[in-house]
């Protein structure tokens, strides 16, 4: 699944003022088939990395791998993998690494939201909303950080929300673990800020994605208003009045990834036109 190979500098080489400021290094990017997944994983390729994308459906992955190569920078592979567990995560880890080289780049991504109210909220529910969103995360962080100290440089890029800044309805379990992943984003900033590894989290608002559509749908569904109405509802969350791109997101995520933003650590980013300004 990756295509023509090409020289790879050492992982210690500097970039900074290059046109590809990310070449020589190894993204790895979970859910990273559709949405805001795919959207990161083509920023890091025109900036010159190597990615493999990771998720369950390896038919998705599949044409996800043959859009991006078609304008790709870097090398592009992907392996099917299940972030909850621990066994998945590492098969995939491993033949990532076996193909493209330790991972330099490491954006959690992989998410998934079930809405219901609290007193619905069953314990096989709140474990699922965990397991996804935030015990993922773990486990791919653990699993790649050796290789990012021994490099002595490493960014790490947990895609949260602004469920994880603010509460919302009916998402009781999703704002739960949203809220942990970004204290997980600045336990670990703390901890690995003198390792060369920066680790920061975006928390994008409703994004025109797969997840926000099918948010859409059910409002409709149950309300008997239409899908446009029950869209434009989420968007109004946003002061600019409208639904974040996953362009903006993976703009970001390029950015905190970049050489000169070393000294960016322990942040959660809002990308949200707004609504979480206090």
């Amino acid at each position: 699944m990756a295509n023509q190979e090409k020289p790879k500098p050492s992982a210690r080489h500097d970039t900074a003022g290059s046109a590809l400021p990310l070449s020589g290094r190894h993204a790895l990017v979970t859910g990273g088939g559709r949405g805001i997944g795919v959207a990161i994983a083509s920023t890091l390729l025109s900036l010159g990395a190597d990615v493999t994308i990771v998720g369950r459906d390896k038919g998705v992955l599949l044409n996800a791998t043959g859009r991006l190569a078609a304008r790709a920078a870097g090398r592009i592979a992907a392996e099917s993998c299940d972030v909850t567990s621990l066994d998945s995560i590492a098969a995939a880890l491993t033949a990532a690494t076996q193909r493209l080289g330790d991972v330099h780049i490491l954006v959690n991504n992989a998410g998934a939201v079930r809405s219901a109210p609290f007193e619905k909220t069953d314990l096989a529910a709140w474990n699922d909303a965990l397991a996804v969103n935030l015990t993922g995360a773990y486990l791919c962080t653990q699993i790649v950080m050796p290789g990012m100290r021994a490099a002595g440089w490493g960014r790490i890029i947990n895609v949260a929300s602004t469920a994880g800044l603010k509460g919302y309805r009916y998402v009781a379990a999703y704002c739960a673990a949203k809220h942990g992943l970004v204290g997980l984003t600045r336990a670990l900033a703390v901890e690995l800020a003198r390792a060369g590894i920066t680790v920061n989290a975006v928390c994008p608002g409703y994004t025109d994605t797969e997840m926000v559509r099918d948010a859409a749908g059910k409002i409709a569904a149950k309300t008997g208003r239409s899908v446009e109405q029950a869209r434009a509802e989420l968007a109004s969350a946003n002061p600019q009045g409208r639904l974040i791109t996953p362009e903006e997101v993976a703009h970001a995520v390029g950015w905190l990834c970049l050489p000169p933003s070393a000294g960016i650590t322990g942040q959660a980013l809002p990308i949200d036109g707004g609504e979480t300004v206090a």
